[in-house]
Formats: C-alpha cells, structure tokens, sequence
C-alpha cells in the first residue's frame, strides 16, 4: 500500500485503533467522518450515548473522544503519515470535537510508535486487585512526561495526600449507588454478554475489596445477582491524578489524549490500570482533589496502577457502526 494512499482497508485499521480507546462506561461516544475531497478524519461526539446525569457538562464526553484521538494519532503515525490534530476546528459545529489531517508522510519512523500502537491492543481497564509490587520510579517519571508534552499534569500522591484521595472516592461512591437516578443510568451500561458492543460485560466486573481500603467502582452492587466475592486488594496502592491547568472543554479533550498516551505508555512496561473516576463526577468532590501546593489545575482523572493480569477486554462497535456510511465508498486512490 502507497504510504500516503488513504484507501478503505488504511481508513478502517485508523478507526479500529480509534475505537479501542476507553470511554466511560465503555459507552463509546464518538463516530468519525471522512472529510470528502480531503484526507482529514473528523471526529465527533455521539450525544445519544452520553450520560446526562454523570456527566451532564460532557466533561467525561470530551476525555472519552480524546482518548480516541490519541489512539488514531498513533495509528497514523505507524502507518507513515505526520498526522495533523486539531481540536474544536469550527465553531459552528459543536459536535465536531477534532479533525486529523493526513496530508504529510513522516520523515522519521519512532520505535516508540510501534509499541504504542501494539499496546492499543493489549490495553484493558482491570477492577481486580494488584500484586503489590511497586511501580519502577523511572516508570512513573516517563508517564509523568507523557502526560507534560499532552498538555496535562501528572501527579502520584502518597501518605495523607493519597488517604484524602481514597476517602473522596469512597464518598463518591457511596453517593452514586446511594442515589437512584444516577444508580439506574450507570446500571443501563452493565450490559448482557455481547449485548450491544458497547457498555460493561459481566466478565469486566470486578470484586470490592474486603478491607474496604479502595473503593472500586460497584457495578455489581446495581445488579446485585453478578456480585463476586470480595477480596484483598493492595494496601500501598499507587495512585495518579492526571490534572490540567485550566478546564474548558479543549482542555478535557488534551486529558483525554494524556490520559490514554499515559495508559499505553504503562502498558508498554506491563503496568496495569484502572481509573477511579467516582470522585470527578460530583464538581465539589472534583475540585476537593485539587493540590494547591503543586499550583493552581483541575483533576481530571484518578489512576490506579499496578502489576497485574491483562484483564479482559470489552466489547467494541465495528468500524462500520463508527463511520459515516457516506463517505465509506470505494478504496480511494
């Protein structure tokens, strides 16, 4: 295939990789456009699959498209092209949240490219406990300058600082099970195996930890017949608050594109992950999680990691329920 030939079978394995990308609840709320006449893949939120009462600013929305992004910007740049990203391009079209132009070959293949983009798939959430074994510092300090050249902070509190974490997120999560309308959204995502290729199988849930230590998110407890037994998780677990200087919807989609360059990067050292989210869905809580002595930001995003299984995957839409049909014609030259 010529390098720079945007054809049908380089269009899917771009939106393939897009696709592998985290959202919340797995709701995957974005489709993708080829631009007609151009080589620019434009990148839109899909507001049907939003979760008006988690995230009713579209905040996780915005993190959940940039980590899409994130993905189709690796994938481009191990296929040969300099991919060009720009985020929010038009004013006029709200729901166009990024547009990738694939107008310039590369002049220079990155061995770091090709570990990320296999990482893409080798990259799943895990709810299950870590062994424990600390993550190498020279591992924290490259994900921490992963983050810093995506436009986002990446901290890893310890002590009261990361106790104070934890309680914010077991406050959180007591809220969200606690109230019914919010308990209801978040048990429509639990869905059958297969079900629908989107949202959370049975197989991705996870036990609680029966020390009450760290507050994984309970899907089970909202559907209480797929409730594991609990276990012991980590006692020293090491925790990540991925933070941006301001927080405007262009700053929540640089997060989301740290976020998951900072996921695959761990998983390139055979570092496991799973985000603590709960905590940055309640506005008071998110903004409790804030440090004022590492200068003013705003938590985006908590990180738990770890050595561990893979975990398991879960179900993604195919290209074709991704894709604006109209422009999925025959192979370009």
């Amino acid at each position: 295939m010529d390098i720079l030939a945007l054809d049908d079978a380089a269009l899917e394995t771009l939106i393939a990789a897009a696709v592998a990308a985290p959202s919340v609840h797995n709701s995957q709320p974005w489709h993708f456009r080829l631009d007609p006449g151009t080589s620019t893949i434009q990148v839109r939120a899909l507001r049907e699959r939003a979760l008006p009462v988690t995230d009713p600013d579209e905040r996780a929305l915005h993190i959940s498209v940039g980590a899409a992004v994130l993905n189709l910007r690796v994938a481009a740049r191990r296929m040969g092209w300099a991919p060009l990203v720009r985020l929010l391009p038009d004013s006029t079209e709200p729901d166009l949240l990024a547009a990738v132009e694939l107008d310039e070959m590369s002049r220079a293949r990155l061995a770091s490219t090709a570990e990320l983009y296999g990482a893409i798939w080798r990259r799943h959430s895990v709810r299950t406990p870590f062994t424990g074994q600390p993550v190498p510092a020279a591992v924290l300090d490259q994900l921490a300058e992963t983050a810093l050249a995506e436009e986002a902070l990446l901290r890893f509190p310890v002590g009261e600082e990361r106790s104070r974490l934890l309680q914010l997120t077991a406050e959180a999560e007591w809220r969200n099970t606690t109230d019914p309308v919010r308990s209801r959204e978040s048990r429509g995502w639990v869905q059958g195996p297969d079900a629908f290729g989107y949202g959370i199988p049975p197989t991705a849930l996870g036990p609680q930890d029966s020390a009450g230590r760290m507050p994984m998110r309970d899907f089970p407890a909202m559907r209480p017949a797929k409730s594991l037994p609990p276990v012991l998780f980590e006692t020293e677990p090491c925790i990540a608050v991925l933070a941006t200087r301001d927080d405007a919807p262009v700053d929540w989609l640089h997060a989301g594109i740290a976020l998951e360059h900072v996921l695959l990067v761990a998983t390139t050292h055979q570092i496991r992950a799973s985000l603590l989210h709960q905590a940055m869905e309640w506005p008071e809580l998110r903004r409790a999680a804030g440090d004022p002595r590492h200068g003013p930001g705003h938590a985006q995003v908590l990180i738990r990691l770890g050595h561990g299984p893979e975990g398991p995957p879960t179900p993604r839409l195919t290209v074709p329920d991704v894709l604006d049909p109209d422009d999925h014609g025959p192979d370009r030259p």
